[in-house]
């Protein structure tokens, strides 16, 4: 098991074989997500938006501008 230390400025040196491990260079950019209370994940956020493409798929009805807008109003209408 890999450990760091905070400094009194909050910052800690992630360890070489854990950098190594998550690919990470100088520069990089790190996630924590919280998986549990006190329990962080770190990932690293390396992949490019690009890596996104494909991720959803496409809408069954595509709807256009002018439908949309005519759904935003009635919306509106509604509300008052």
């Amino acid at each position: 098991m890999s450990t760091a230390t905070l400094t009194t400025k909050g910052q800690i040196t992630i360890p070489a074989v854990v950098r190594a491990s998550l690919g990470l260079e100088t520069g990089s950019r790190i996630e924590f997500i919280e998986v549990a209370n006190g329990q962080y994940l770190i990932v690293a956020a390396t992949k490019p938006v690009h890596a996104l493409k494909g991720l959803l798929r496409k809408p069954d009805n595509a709807f256009t501008v002018a439908q949309m807008k005519q759904i935003i109003a009635k919306s509106a209408a509604s509300i008052k």
